[in-house]
């Protein structure tokens, strides 16, 4: 059984982003089901943020309409929210900068749930990082939060962390489509501290479904339209990575997304620490399917590591701006 902060959770959570951090947000009720089909699946480890959406609909506000309604479902999630992200899309690591993100969030959910989790969203380069955790860490002690997440971080940044508060969770991009840390040190990093490992995007922000062939196939105004892999010139050689993957797929008789969550899952046992990865979905039928996740045999990861180095993924994981300000 994964426990986090003392909770038991289920081997895969599920991440809030795709509700509202969109053109076409999803309506309330719509979300409702889907959230709650997460939870019966035994996905109770949920993963929103502040800046989810614009300051009025974000994922506090989807937060607080569902615990509103489902009051019993409050204690059954274990819930982490990021923040600290400014209004211009700057970081500001200090005690006044974090305190009034953390205490909008409390807000914004209006008692109906505690934040179990609180993590700013990237690193503030300019603050040491043993400033921001002893700021969150008093956030802690007065009842705000229940414990301290890390997001987007350094193997370094995790030590440094460490020696000043215990960590609960530590937020990473890690997919078949983001292996980096399987080679940076972030996965021994979090086993030294015995902290759980969050991977966001198992899918690669949907790509790892064989879905998405071209940037045509993206929606007008989808932010993924603006990263790297996703562009003429780039895309076309990383779709060559996903058909090698169908191959195992249709061997195993899995969909990928099954396949790309169950080698995230797979690399609990190679490194020797906790993962829980965070598939989103607006679809009851997507969260049933990246639920339903099958063991992989040494002879299936050995092919599927043979295709990571035949197909190396090209182009960053995003924006030039963006990736400035990640791994911290």
């Amino acid at each position: 059984m994964t426990m986090i902060l003392g909770k038991p959770v289920g081997k895969i959570g599920y991440g809030l982003m795709g509700f509202t951090w969109t053109p076409n947000p999803t309506k309330y009720e719509d979300a409702f089901k889907v959230m709650k089909t997460a939870l019966e699946q035994g996905a109770n480890f949920w993963n929103g943020g502040e800046h989810y959406g614009p300051p009025d609909a974000n994922s506090l506000q989807l937060l607080r309409a569902y615990f509103s309604k489902y009051p019993e479902d409050a204690d059954k999630v274990v819930l982490s929210i990021k923040g600290g992200m400014g209004k211009d899309h700057s970081f500001d690591g200090t005690e006044k900068g974090v305190r009034p993100s953390v205490e909008n969030c409390v807000r914004l959910l209006g008692g109906t749930k505690k934040i179990d989790i609180f993590e700013c969203s990237r690193v503030d380069r300019n603050t040491p990082i043993e400033e921001t955790m002893a700021a969150l860490l008093k956030m802690r002690d007065e009842g705000l939060i229940g414990g301290i997440g890390l997001s987007e971080v350094r193997a370094e940044t995790i030590r440094r962390a460490a020696r000043v508060a215990p960590i609960a969770a530590v937020e990473i991009e890690l997919s078949l489509w983001s292996t980096g840390p399987t080679n940076n040190g972030i996965l021994e990093a979090c086993k030294e501290f015995n902290i759980p490992v969050i991977a966001y995007s198992p899918l690669g922000r949907g790509f790892l479904t064989g879905k998405i062939q071209s940037p045509d196939d993206l929606p007008d105004g989808d932010r993924r339209k603006t990263f790297p892999r996703f562009q003429p010139g780039k895309i076309e050689n990383n779709i060559k990575l996903v058909k090698a993957l169908e191959g195992i797929a249709d061997r195993k008789g899995m969909t990928l997304p099954q396949i790309a969550i169950s080698w995230v899952l797979a690399l609990e046992k190679r490194f020797q620490v906790t993962i829980v990865p965070i598939p989103g979905s607006t679809k009851r039928e997507r969260v049933l399917e990246n639920s339903s996740v099958l063991s992989l045999a040494e002879e299936d990861l050995e092919d599927i590591n043979r295709i990571l180095s035949q197909h190396p993924v090209e182009g960053d994981r995003y924006e030039e701006q963006v990736m400035l300000l990640s791994d911290g």
